[in-house]
């Protein structure tokens, strides 16, 4: 196996020990054929505050375990790989500030699943690629928009039984996340032609004057002007002509 597959399968790894517990907890459930629902956020409630923290692992059935699983997986893959130096960071990040915003502005029923955190990394990724106009990371956008676009209806209240909510303040998570690190991960290339011209300021000369800098254009002073003779000076300058006359021409035509 060569390196950059291992590299690959690697970062893998953290949203699969994710994902692994998401099944574990499911099945302790169904084995004792008991529900954790009531852990879950219910909006505005001091006794479900700790939800914040329990949602993403509780799912209602497998169905619905299995529709965040591969979301989770690929979104979670693509974070480690192309958002290496952050993606702990905004993980954790997305998780606290969509269950402490669907905790205040979520419905008044219990809140569960890890789809809020799903809409918060595709939006992580689809706006980083945007704001950081790198050919490659654009690309990983249009790929998100391409798997995943469809996720849009499910920011509006269209389904009996989603919370869409939770996947409205993810998707609000991953996009203030995204303006956030904008500067973290791969970034585009500056080239030569788009800095600024290191030479210094430009000289500008005027005749009979010492030169001056383009930045002192901007400054109060005034250019001086150069100076123009008054009309006395003119008048006293004398020009002579010499003239001599025509001499007659025996061939003029005369009148």
């Amino acid at each position: 196996m060569r390196k950059e597959e291992q590299i690959l399968i690697k970062n893998f790894i953290p949203p699969l020990i994710f994902v692994a517990i998401l099944w574990i907890v499911k099945g302790i459930e169904m084995h004792f054929n008991i529900s954790f629902a009531a852990h879950g956020v219910f909006p505005r409630s001091l006794e479900n505050l700790d939800g914040i923290l329990f949602m993403p692992f509780l799912h209602d059935d497998l169905k619905h375990l299995f529709s965040n699983t591969v979301p989770l997986l690929v979104l979670g893959g693509a974070m480690v790989t192309f958002y290496r130096d952050v993606y702990l960071r905004v993980f954790f990040s997305i998780w606290l500030l969509h269950g402490i915003w669907l905790w205040v502005g979520g419905r008044p029923a219990y809140h569960i699943g890890a789809s809020g955190i799903i809409y918060g990394l595709a939006s992580f990724i689809f706006f980083g690629g945007v704001f950081r106009r790198e050919k490659g990371m654009m690309a990983l956008s249009l790929l998100v928009v391409f798997l995943y676009g469809s996720m849009v209806w499910g920011l509006f209240p269209l389904f009996e039984g989603m919370s869409w909510e939770a996947h409205l303040f993810g998707a609000l998570s991953g996009a203030l996340l995204a303006w956030y690190y904008r500067k973290s991960g791969i970034q585009r290339q500056v080239y030569d032609w788009e800095l600024e011209d290191d030479d210094g300021p430009e000289m500008i000369f005027i005749e009979g004057e010492p030169p001056i800098q383009d930045e002192q254009l901007s400054s109060p002073k005034e250019i001086p002007k150069p100076e123009i003779e008054s009309e006395e000076t003119m008048d006293s300058i004398k020009i002579q002509y010499d003239f001599k006359p025509k001499e007659p021409n025996n061939d003029d035509v005369k009148n």
